[in-house]
């Protein structure tokens, strides 16, 4: 005998959800064997210990930080850590200057160089190299100059003979400065350490690598003036993409009209005056050519990148205009803040609300509880998996706060299939068969399942965005297994019901299959009528009918009311015949 429809799509969604799970386990074993991932999810810092960094900030003389000036340090710092996918990260303030980072597990050392290197970001003219330029800069698409000979300016004055008049005027360039530059070594301690100078003033300094020496004008833009920056494939004059990586800057419209003033300027200027300089903690992380004056405030930097460090470049535009420079005051290794006790702990506390969850599932619901608790071990293979991908992929780390929020989840997986189970006896009680009762219980039961979880979904949203460090966590988790909730009623729970549905143990109401028609107190349906309920519970006798009259509906029972009472005739002995 064919398969009816129900039972096809019952299979189909079975089906659906095993591939579901197949595609998971096959992406976990995928991380464990070719990325160094684990089958167990990565735990945050309250629950495995990290590494600690204390930042100091750098100051010229009679320099202050601010309180608000932290905060806005905090909150960058943050955004490289989070960029960088690692994540339960926690970064707060120490005192009225320092910034303590606290880093789950051991950092890469990209993680690292990234938060030791978190000074504030400058755009400066550059005035004198001994470097030909490598990179250039020009409107989304524009191609690099070709990239001149190394170039020291020649003539230069002894000393200023008229005060600057721009960024680029070779007059900041006294024969001190000079001397400086002549004599500095970039593979000094001096020369690595990070070069403060006031904003208005010229800065000697070099490269990142060290091998290349800089004079650079006053802080034309600061790094707070970029709104975004990213990289691609940079095109070319026939508008196709080549093999060539490049950074895309966007600037705010202060920022616009700043960058628009430096293009304009250094664009007809030749040698090394045709550059600018991106600098990070004091050093050059790039120094392009102007290759087009740039109004619209969106430039393209290109040269010699591969995508690693165009990426890498664009974080640190993107997250690196701090306002005050920081340097490493210590670093050092911290245990766990919580521990297993605490993990241990929180574990428990889930078990035991699994278990009162079983327990009262199957005195509610009898065998068909034995849904309730398959459901919710399908809910949690597959929330492990997520959970465990997101931890090798993402970087995600469980923390206690992630913990509660997979606690939390038990309950809302458990009211959906409460809900979804009292549709379908509400149908039982008004007559239906027990498969039609599962189908119209069913459609009636998610689309309050769905206001519910979207609800709680919404919840989760708002709370991850606006929240940070272990809230985030929490939030994280909960949406999760909002979503999963919604896959596993859809491909688990019903299709189970539809197959068991069919089988004659439930479909003829057995006593302890949970869905007993008499039990319930079901009232029969006739032509627009119903037939009255008491006269039906009265029909009944013992714990059915006690068990009817507690499960009748509010209309059964206003309908109860308003029937008549019968008057009771006395019994004699001469009536009984």
């Amino acid at each position: 005998m064919a398969r009816s429809t129900p039972v096809k799509k019952a299979w189909r969604s079975l089906t659906w959800l095993l591939v579901i799970i197949i595609a998971l386990v096959g992406l976990n074993g995928a991380q464990v064997l070719f990325a160094g991932g684990a089958w167990a999810p990565k735990l945050a810092l309250d629950l495995e210990g990290g590494t600690q960094i204390v930042l100091e900030p750098q100051l010229t003389a009679g320099q202050t930080v601010s309180a608000e000036q932290l905060t806005q340090a905090v909150s960058i710092i943050r955004q490289r850590i989070d960029a960088s996918g690692v994540s339960e990260s926690e970064i707060n303030t120490q005192g009225s200057q320092n910034i303590v980072v606290s880093i789950p597990g051991k950092p890469n050392q990209d993680t690292l160089d990234r938060i030791k290197s978190s000074a504030k970001l400058e755009f400066r003219p550059v005035l004198v190299t001994d470097v030909a330029p490598v990179a250039a800069v020009g409107g989304k698409g524009a191609s690099a100059s070709p990239s001149p000979a190394a170039v020291v300016d020649p003539n230069l004055p002894s000393t200023p003979s008229v005060k600057p008049t721009d960024g680029s005027d070779i007059n900041y360039v006294t024969p001190a400065l000079q001397a400086k530059f002549t004599t500095f070594d970039c593979a000094s301690k001096a020369g690595l350490a990070t070069n403060l100078a006031p904003a208005a003033e010229p800065l000697v300094t070099c490269d990142t690598s060290g091998a290349y020496k800089y004079i650079l004008g006053p802080v034309e833009i600061s790094g707070q003036n970029i709104s975004d920056a990213s990289n691609s494939l940079v095109a070319n004059s026939q508008g196709a993409t080549s093999n060539t990586w490049g950074v895309n800057l966007v600037f705010d419209a202060v920022g616009t009209k700043k960058f628009s003033d430096v293009t304009t300027r250094i664009f007809p200027l030749t040698g090394a005056r045709h550059q600018f300089a991106v600098v990070l903690d004091g050093r050059v992380i790039t120094a392009p050519t102007a290759n087009a004056v740039i109004s619209n405030g969106k430039a393209q930097i290109t040269g010699s990148f591969t995508q690693e460090s165009s990426k890498t470049l664009a974080n640190q535009l993107k997250f690196g205009a701090l306002p005050i420079g920081f340097k490493v005051q210590s670093s050092e290794i911290i245990s766990a803040t919580l521990g297993d006790s605490q993990l241990q702990a929180g574990l428990l506390a889930g078990l035991i609300g699994l278990i009162l969850v079983v327990i009262y599932s199957l005195i509610q619901y009898r065998t068909l509880g034995a849904v309730t608790i398959a459901s919710l071990v399908v809910s949690a293979v597959i929330t492990y998996l997520f959970v465990t991908l997101l931890s090798s992929r993402d970087g995600y780390r469980l923390s206690l706060a992630g913990v509660a929020g997979l606690i939390v989840a038990i309950g809302i997986t458990a009211d959906s299939f409460i809900v979804y189970f009292e549709r379908i006896r509400d149908e039982l009680r008004e007559g239906r068969g027990l498969e039609s009762a599962i189908e119209t219980g069913w459609k009636r039961a998610i689309r309050t399942i769905i206001a519910s979880d979207t609800v709680n979904f919404l919840a989760a949203v708002i709370l991850f965005i606006l929240a940070v460090g272990n809230v985030r966590g929490f939030a994280l988790t909960l949406g999760l297994t909002t979503i999963i909730d919604l896959i596993v009623v859809i491909l688990f729970t019903h299709p189970m019901l539809r197959l068991l549905g069919r089988t004659r143990f439930f479909s003829e109401g057995h006593r302890f299959s949970g869905l007993d028609p008499r039990a319930l107190g079901a009232v029969y349906r006739g032509r627009a009528q119903f037939r009255a309920p008491m006269a039906a519970m009265q029909s009944r006798s013992g714990g059915s009918a006690r068990e009817a009259a507690k499960r009748q509906t509010i209309a059964e029972r206003k309908a109860a009311a308003a029937l008549p009472e019968k008057p009771v005739t006395p019994r004699t002995k001469g009536n009984d015949s």
